[in-house]
This record gives C-alpha cells, sequence and structure tokens, in this order.
C-alpha cells in the first residue's frame, strides 16, 4: 500500500479555476468516506486552503490507477466541466511524502517559509482522524511531517522576513496608501486568515478596525481583542462610507460583493479610493468590481508578486531544508513499495477523462 497525493495549487493553477474545486469543512467528512466506500482509498485526508486543494491517499490500487480514479472523483465530484491540462498534479512515492513534508514545512506556498499552512494542515489531518479516515500509514506521515516542519523552523532560516498571507496583504494596503495611520479597515469573514491580517493592519497602525462574521458571537470577541467594533453580517454593506480597506475572507460558496451592489455604495462615500483584497477561495468578490471607477481589487493570485520578493533572503536556506525533508522522508518508505518512475517525476500527462468535452 502506498500513499499518493493528487492537487491543484496556487503554483498549477489560477484561483478562477482551484475555487471550482474547494471543499467547504463541512463537507469533508462525507467526501472522506465516500473516496473510502467507492474503494478508492482505504485512508484520505482532504487540504483545501486559499492556495491548494489536495488529497493525500493510501490506496491497495496501482499508484497510476489511483491517482487517475481521484482525478475522476474531483472533476465528477465538483461537476467541473471546462478542459484541465496541468492544473491537477499527482504524486507517487516518494515524491507524495516529501511534497507533504514540503507543504508542512510552507516551502511549497506562495509565501516561502510561511506557518499559516501547518495549523491548515494539522485542521485537516485532524477533521480526518475524527472522521475515521485516516489508519497507521497517514498517521504516522502526518505526524512526522510536523515533526519535519518544527525541525526546519527551529534550524534553517526560511522563516525570515514576512511569513503570512496576512501580512503580505498589509503591505499591498501600504503600496496603494502610503501611510495606514488615517485608514479604516474592515475585515469581513472572522477566520484564522482575516484575524491575521486585522493584527498584522494595526501593528502598522491602522486607525480602527470594524469586524463584520456570520457568527455575530464571534465577530464580537475578535472586534474586542483589536478594539474595534463588530457589525451585524448582513448589515456590513452600511459601513462602506466609513472603511479604507475591506479584507475579505468567508467560506461564503459564491460571490458576496460585485459591481451591481458595489457602485451605488461608492457613490454614498463620494467615490474615495476603495481597496479589496479578496483572500477567499472561492472568491468573495467579482472581479467586475474592477471597472469601477477608484476601487482596486487584488484576489489571493494578486498577492504571489509581492510573496515573490522574499524570494531571494530565503533562497539560500531551500536546500537546507529540502536535504532534511528528504531524509525524514527516506524514513517513511517501506523498501517493498516500487517507486513508479513517471508517476514519481511529478505532474503528470493530461489524461482524456478529465476534460469531458473529450468524451
Amino acid at each position: 500500500m502506498s500513499i499518493i497525493v493528487i492537487g491543484l495549487s496556487h503554483r498549477s493553477s489560477p484561483v478562477a479555476v482551484r475555487e471550482r474545486f474547494a471543499f467547504p469543512d463541512a463537507t469533508v467528512p462525507a467526501v472522506l468516506q465516500k473516496i473510502r466506500g467507492d474503494g478508492i482509498a482505504s485512508e484520505a485526508v482532504i487540504l483545501s486552503t486559499c492556495n491548494r486543494v489536495e488529497i493525500y491517499a493510501v490506496t491497495q490500487l496501482t499508484q497510476m490507477d489511483a491517482i487517475c480514479a481521484l482525478k475522476k472523483f474531483l472533476v465528477d465530484h465538483h461537476k467541473y466541466d471546462g478542459a484541465l491540462t496541468t492544473e491537477i498534479y499527482a504524486h507517487g512515492q516518494p515524491q507524495s511524502i516529501e511534497h507533504l513534508f514540503k507543504v508542512a514545512c510552507g516551502l511549497d506556498s506562495m509565501v516561502l517559509g510561511e506557518t499559516e499552512i501547518l495549523g491548515q494542515l494539522k485542521k485537516a489531518y485532524q477533521m480526518a482522524l475524527e472522521a475515521k479516515a485516516t489508519g497507521a500509514r497517514l498517521n504516522k506521515a502526518f505526524q512526522k511531517a510536523f515533526n519535519v516542519a518544527k525541525h526546519v523552523r527551529t534550524d534553517t532560516n526560511i522563516q525570515r522576513g514576512s511569513i503570512s498571507v496576512g501580512s503580505v496583504a498589509v503591505e499591498l494596503a501600504e503600496k496603494i496608501f502610503s501611510s495606514l495611520s488615517e485608514r479604516h479597515v474592515m475585515i469581513i469573514g472572522a477566520g484564522d486568515t482575516g484575524e491575521k491580517t486585522a493584527r498584522a493592519l494595526l501593528s502598522r497602525g491602522a486607525k480602527s478596525i470594524i469586524v463584520s462574521n456570520r457568527s455575530y458571537d464571534r465577530a464580537v470577541t475578535l472586534a474586542q481583542e483589536f478594539n474595534g467594533r463588530a457589525v451585524q453580517f448582513d448589515d456590513w454593506a452600511n459601513e462602506f462610507s466609513n472603511v479604507d480597506i475591506i479584507i475579505s475572507s468567508t467560506a461564503a460558496p459564491h460571490c458576496i460583493l460585485n459591481r451591481a451592489k458595489l457602485e451605488p455604495l461608492m457613490k454614498l462615500r463620494k467615490n474615495r479610493s476603495l481597496l479589496l483584497i479578496d483572500i477567499a477561495v472561492p472568491r468573495d468578490i467579482d472581479p467586475d468590481v474592477n471597472f469601477v471607477e477608484n476601487v482596486f481589487l487584488y484576489n489571493i493570485d494578486d498577492l504571489q508578486a509581492i510573496a515573490d520578493g522574499y524570494l531571494k533572503q530565503r533562497q539560500e536556506e531551500i536546500t537546507r531544508c529540502e536535504a532534511i525533508i528528504r531524509e525524514k522522508a527516506a524514513s517513511l518508505i517501506p523498501t517493498t513499495i516500487p517507486q513508479t518512475r513517471e508517476i514519481s517525476a511529478g505532474v503528470l500527462a493530461p489524461i482524456p477523462l478529465l476534460n469531458r468535452n473529450n468524451g
């Protein structure tokens, strides 16, 4: 039995494709049981974040058959009818384990070395554990991944510099507004990413923060931490005249703001510049708002350009990190499992079943 992984990430596909394959947390336990019930895998973990959607699985099928089955499952489950070429990647052993470790260490992240992904990976593993979808192989692999991430974090300088999507978003805000000291901010969605972004904004001198969330109690709790103000989720649009920057990171399955809704709100604020940073997947804000005057919209992929600026100062640490990962991954790979060359190479050639237009 071998460990395989298939997925989409910011490296392989744009947000417009990734959002089509995202798994809301509430659906994950049932999906895991479906994968196992269909005989595709005996163990599985689903990782779904703003930057990636991945399925880690232990399978008795051949690695190629299991990967084809999982790809078909992804496409069918999300009813995706577009063309796919290299958007979905796949790894068999040993690359699958090394990939897991790289993800845990932030080496495969948009912001090299960021730490948010480790918390997201732990959450994904815990959900699978509670759904009884893991066993000895994935339990050992994920626990090892968490240990490797700790090792890399303490023994290398890979995390030097800006290390989160939230802090990169703040730097983008500072490029639009020379100073944040007189800027009023609204966070829509009081999740982990929104909270970290709020903390970063305050540390850079934002004047005030408004928090809106579907759970009003959660919004109140977070607003109190920041000496800010909470508003009901249904009322967030009424605050547009008071804010300069909006960070949106809800778990809504569809856009919560579009051009038709925004244009009258801009008139109320006398068309003052408005910065919208959409770090949700699926996206919260329709791209058509870019056509509204004095509105600046950036989504999660747009943050990549800023993140790239940190690569140089961390590049020299990558070799050290990868050496640690290879050594630790090797200890998990049974010598009896064949290392299939075409799978281990990384991204597979396009498979016809992924494109419904091909039949």
